[in-house]
């Protein structure tokens, strides 16, 4: 039960993160919307798909 927790506590916190990502691409530009994210430990690979492929994000819920 524990690890569910943590998972959604670490899932919550990355997607806060990864919203406030696009944010500053939208508002600036998308290096430094990719230094943003990639300073706050958002795997590479996550990093790609939201800033370079907009198609492929999880829908918001």
């Amino acid at each position: 039960m524990s690890a569910v927790i943590d998972e959604s506590r670490t899932d919550a916190r990355q997607r806060r993160i990864v919203d406030a990502g696009i944010a500053v691409q939208d508002s600036s530009n998308t290096m430094s919307a990719f230094e943003y994210l990639r300073t706050r430990d958002i795997d590479v690979h996550v990093i790609e798909r939201v800033l370079l492929e907009p198609h492929r994000r999880r829908s918001r819920s």
